[in-house]
């Protein structure tokens, strides 16, 4: 165990997709192309609305020598995405289920995570691991390690790192400028671009159609991006998601997820200087 290194359960769930064609079947559906996904590697992806819209995301990874993957979506919105992939499931040779009951969803995070559980340090490297998987944050390696185990499995964490509040993994997440889901993203509503999901590997700019893209290609491909996800330094209150973000007597976005000084803002793209929201003083913070 390293004391630098922390761990802690994340609150998302695990649906896990088996069958002949689970394959073809979220190929045409996500963002990201799930290809990729072997037993060695993890990926990010997204599922949009028909128009392009942000409704779940998730990392995809391989358990069971391969035999089926897993999806972590957010644990309070589970059901809906569960809902849908049902939908679109129609002849295909594939099942779907909800098996949060008997998975859970963890993080390893803290200089040399990766090293130390035997992965290089890349974006979605994957071993499997105490019955589940572990993998470099297929976002950003620096974010550490995400962990889908059996339940009760996360014990073997321990002889990696110390066990952690999630706060801890949340003042993290934010002090290097990740978004986190429907915290920051508004379901139906966010782009992934204006979101920064390229530059999370979420989206493959090759692999096809898939539900969304067409709008996704147009806003990269047109400079049609007129605002961006940015990390901020908050100094006073913490203002609430949605609160707007004001400069010069103006609005120039709205706040988004944050805690102990350190958040997230939608800013139309240009915004310097000191800006203001929900009566504490706001100001673009750059990520080393």
């Amino acid at each position: 165990m390293t004391d630098q290194l922390l761990h802690t359960a994340l609150p998302r769930a695990v649906l896990r997709v088996a069958g002949p064609d689970r394959e073809s079947f979220l190929q045409g559906l996500v963002s990201n192309d799930v290809r990729r996904v072997a037993t060695d590697r993890a990926i990010f992806a997204a599922l949009l609305s028909a128009q392009g819209r942000f409704l779940h995301d998730f990392h995809i990874a391989a358990v069971e020598d391969g035999a089926a993957w897993v999806l972590d979506p957010e644990a309070e919105r589970a059901a809906d995405l569960l809902r849908r992939l049902k939908l679109y499931r129609l002849r295909a040779k594939v099942e779907v289920e909800d098996v949060t009951e008997r998975f859970s969803v963890h993080a390893v995070f803290g200089p040399g995570a990766a090293e130390a559980a035997g992965l290089p340090l890349a974006a979605g490297a994957a071993r499997p691991f105490a019955g589940g998987v572990l993998a470099v944050d297929a976002r950003e390696p620096t974010l550490g390690l995400r962990a889908i185990l059996p339940r009760g499995g996360d014990t073997a964490l321990d002889a990696l790192a110390t066990a952690a509040p999630y706060d801890a993994w949340d003042r993290h997440r934010l002090a290097l400028g990740i978004p986190d889901g429907s915290r920051d993203l508004p379901v139906d509503k966010a782009l992934l671009m204006e979101s920064g999901y390229d530059a999370l590997h979420a989206i493959d700019w090759k692999k096809g159609c898939y539900v969304g893209q067409e709008l996704t290609a147009r806003t990269k491909y047109r400079g049609l991006v007129k605002r961006a996800l940015v990390p901020v330094a908050v100094d006073g209150p913490m203002p609430e998601a949605g609160a707007p973000v004001e400069a010069g007597g103006a609005v120039v976005g709205e706040m988004r997820s944050g805690r102990d000084g350190l958040a997230l803002a939608l800013l139309r793209l240009g915004t310097e200087g000191p800006m203001s929201a929900g009566g504490a003083a706001v100001t673009r913070r750059r990520v080393s």
